[in-house]
Parts: structure tokens; sequence; C-alpha cells
């Protein structure tokens, strides 16, 4: 017999459950996936469901669900938007979310023809929407979004240096000793980090002129392909699995270059739509220190070498502007 669709997910999409089916599809580290079917105007329609259980599951989908929607509203086909999440009906300790469904194995042609670069220079240069409360862009994210499973608190920020040193190192440096146990070594250089090297190369008064945008917050290669979005158009350059911020450009950079997988002619066009920051001279540095949050967090979820990757950006950035 086949499952049924809880009906927290029927009226969430206002699908009539005679004509929806569901299956299992595709995998996920942190939840089950699923393919939920139906007709709506005697269109097929798809969608793609993950569910997962408790607090977790629940604080993980309401930030992707909030993340898909901020890239989605910046540009319309990088990503599928989110239709809804929320707690099954049946079982209200499983979470729900629900987004259009991505066909990563289509390979057809005729869609928008926006490289990679045009669409991801797009979304970093599209001003953040104006907070409720505020009268000025800030630097955060309405929700807590989770990278990995490791929660990430976006409070509202004016000053971007102060959001990276509190609300990204010294917030996962707390998480990886909760994983692993304290580390005085790590945690003197991290905080040596967070409030020599970062007002140094994030200040206001070094950094001029940045602005938030939104950031995907997780690009590495794996969470980056070409798909044919619900069903419209052709193949597109897409993303997907984000952990969204209003951030800096520049921070999108530290696990592209950890990981690698994007290609130099991304690069160069990419570049040449969004040029770096003034100063250039500090670039590389900048986006090694974007690099270290991602190793810090590898470290708090994984443990094992992403210690001695981060202890080595440390103290290359300490010993050029420890005494800054």
């Amino acid at each position: 017999m086949a499952p049924t669709v809880d009906p927290a997910i029927i009226e969430a999409l206002g699908l009539d459950p005679a004509a929806t089916k569901i299956a299992s599809h595709g995998g996920s580290g942190f939840a089950s996936t699923s393919k939920l079917s139906s007709k709506v105007n005697g269109q097929d329609v798809n969608y793609f469901v993950k569910t997962g259980t408790g607090a977790d599951a629940e604080l993980m989908f309401k930030g992707e669900h909030v993340s898909l929607n901020a890239i989605h509203s910046a540009v319309p086909n990088f990503c599928p938007k989110s239709h809804a999440h929320g707690s099954l009906r049946d079982s209200p300790n499983i979470f729900f979310l629900v987004t259009e469904f991505l066909d990563l194995g289509s390979s057809e042609s005729g869609g928008s023809g926006q490289s990679f670069a045009q669409k991801l220079a797009k979304l970093h240069t599209t001003p953040a929407p104006i907070p409720e409360g505020f009268n000025t862009p800030m630097f955060g994210f309405p929700v807590t979004t989770c990278c990995g499973s490791t929660p990430q608190d976006n409070s509202w920020n004016s000053s971007w240096s102060d959001f990276y040193a509190n609300n990204r190192l010294r917030s996962v440096l707390h998480a990886g000793i909760k994983s692993n146990g304290p580390d005085v070594e790590l945690s003197n250089a991290t905080e040596k980090t967070a409030s020599v090297v970062v007002p140094h190369l994030l200040g206001e008064d070094r950094l001029r002129g940045v602005k938030p945008v939104v950031i995907q917050g997780d690009l590495w290669s794996g969470n980056h392909s070409r798909g044919r979005i619900a069903g419209k158009g052709g193949a597109e350059e897409v993303v997907y699995d984000p952990s969204c911020v209003y951030g800096h450009s520049e921070y999108e950079l530290g696990i592209m270059k950890m990981f690698g997988g994007f290609r130099s002619d991304f690069w160069k066009e990419y570049e040449d739509l969004v040029p770096k920051a003034e100063p250039k001279a500090e670039w590389e540095d900048r986006v090694a220190l974007y690099e270290l949050y991602h190793y810090l967090n590898h470290w708090a979820l994984f443990g094992g070498g992403y210690r001695s990757g981060a202890l080595g950006i440390m103290k290359k950035l300490i010993a050029k502007y420890g005494n800054a």
C-alpha cells in the first residue's frame, strides 16, 4: 500500500488528497527526502519534501525555508522556492519542508542561459531588505539558520566586523568546545583573531562601503548544480541547501575556496562582475578569514584534522595583523 500524505502537507499546498502520492527520493544527511506528485487543474505537479524529527529539524527547516525564499526573491531562477514548513498533523514531533521539485538529472536546454557566475553576482549585488523595526539594511538574518547541523545566531547588527567576530567565530568556537571539549590553544587563537584580526581586516574604517547582500552560506560544490526547477523552462544553474545571512559578499567565497571545485573561468567572470573590495591587497587574507569559520564549524561537527586547518589560518593571520 502506498504511503499516505499527511494532511498538514496537503492543506499547506492546497492539493486534492485523492490525486496526491509521495515516494522516497534521494537522500540527506539530516532528513528523509521524498517526491510528492499531484495534479493541479489537470496538470502534473511535483514537490520535494524533507522530514525530520524533533526541535533540531524544526529549527533547520524554518531556516532553510526563509533562506530559499531570500535567494528566490533576489534571483528567482537560482534555487527552488519553498512553499511551506511545519509539523505533521498525524505526528506532531515530525517536521516538514516542501519546496519546488528540482530535477538535477535534467539536461534540457532552453533555460535563461545565465551562467553560475552571473547568477551569483546578481545575488551578491542585490541589496538586502530593511528588517522590520529598522530604517536601514542590517547584517544578520530574520531567523536562525544551520550550517550543517550547527545553529547560527543571526541577530541583527549594524557592524559586519562585530557580527562576524561574535555571531560566527566566537559562536562556532563555543559549539566546537561543546562537541570536543575545552581547547586552550584554539580558544586563545580564536579570541585573538576575533578581537584583533577581524577589526583590522573587516572594520568599518578599513573595509569601507560594505553593504549586506544575500549569502547562500554553505556554497561548496556539492550544493551547486544544473537542474530544472518545478518542470519550468530548461536546465538552469542552481543552488540548494542554503544557510543564508545578509552579509559581505566575500564571506561566500570562504567555503568555495576551502573545498574548491569551481573552475578558473568562473572566478574570472565572477570577479569581473563583483570586483574585489578595497583594500584589494588584503583580499586573500579576508577570504582566508572567512574560510576560518568553516574550518571551525567542521571541527565542531566532525573533529579531526579541521582543528589544525583552523589553527594554521589563525597563526598566519595573527603573525601578520596581531599587533595591528
